[in-house]
């Protein structure tokens, strides 16, 4: 089988990913690659705690790497950064970086031709598949995820904190993005048929932050695609027991 490792956000895109690349039988994910803002110790994006990162890793069985980032990383160091990681997975004898990415071409255009430059091929195992459809497969398989984090630009904050079931997808406005695939939300998966076993955590404060735009957007990078001029999120933060 091909040597891979997965982009691993902790949230249901990547879980849903996984879950059919070892029923596949094609890729050997053998590593969880996660982002992580060192600002305040948090997955970037999702703003979920290391410790529970880690814990996912534990119950996947499978070792994380972790790839550290400031909070307002630039385009040019952002991809300094990524091309030193990508090198070390390279010399491990990587040979497919795993994206859980749906639809959006530039951003998949773009890990394409950062990681062939590298060397490395992306894989996309949830490419233009429809996400309605997607987010009940993963709901019928058994996956468990909460929602942490909420584009209040895109979506009501009352979304936050609320897990993924089909009371969620109904509830939904029409012009959002069943999967959160333009960024309306993020979330945290703590359970499913590729865990040993359920995370056990606890729901904490909800917090509420806006974000100036950067000065020059073109020279800021967030991760997973989200643009420097989406402002205010929503946060559920989330508690080991």
């Amino acid at each position: 089988m091909k040597k891979a490792y997965l982009n691993w956000s902790s949230g249901k895109d990547a879980a849903l990913a996984l879950y059919k690349l070892q029923q596949a039988n094609e890729y050997s994910v053998e590593k969880l690659v996660t982002t992580v803002n060192t600002e305040f110790n948090r997955i970037s994006m999702h703003g979920v705690r290391i410790e529970l990162l880690q814990k996912q890793a534990e119950y996947l069985d499978l070792p994380l790497h972790q790839i550290k980032l400031n909070g307002e990383v630039s385009m040019k160091d952002y991809n300094e950064i990524m091309e030193m990681e990508t090198n070390k997975f390279l010399k491990q004898g990587f040979t497919h970086s795993i994206f859980g990415d749906i639809f959006l071409e530039d951003l998949k255009s773009y890990r394409e031709k950062q990681l062939q430059e590298i060397g490395l091929k992306a894989v996309f195992p949830l490419w233009n598949q429809n996400t309605k459809e997607l987010l009940k497969e993963f709901i019928e398989s058994g996956f468990k995820a909460i929602v942490v984090c909420v584009n209040t630009d895109k979506l009501d904050k009352s979304f936050c904190g609320r897990i993924i079931d089909k009371d969620f997808l109904n509830d939904l406005p029409e012009e959002v993005d069943s999967c959160g695939e333009n960024g309306e939300f993020h979330t945290f998966v703590f359970d499913g048929p590729i865990f040993k076993k359920p995370i056990d955590f606890k729901k904490g404060e909800l917090v509420e932050k806006s974000y100036k735009p950067a000065e020059n957007s073109d020279d800021n990078c967030f991760t997973d695609g989200q643009k420097s001029w989406d402002t205010s999120f929503m946060y559920c933060d989330l508690l080991l027991k």
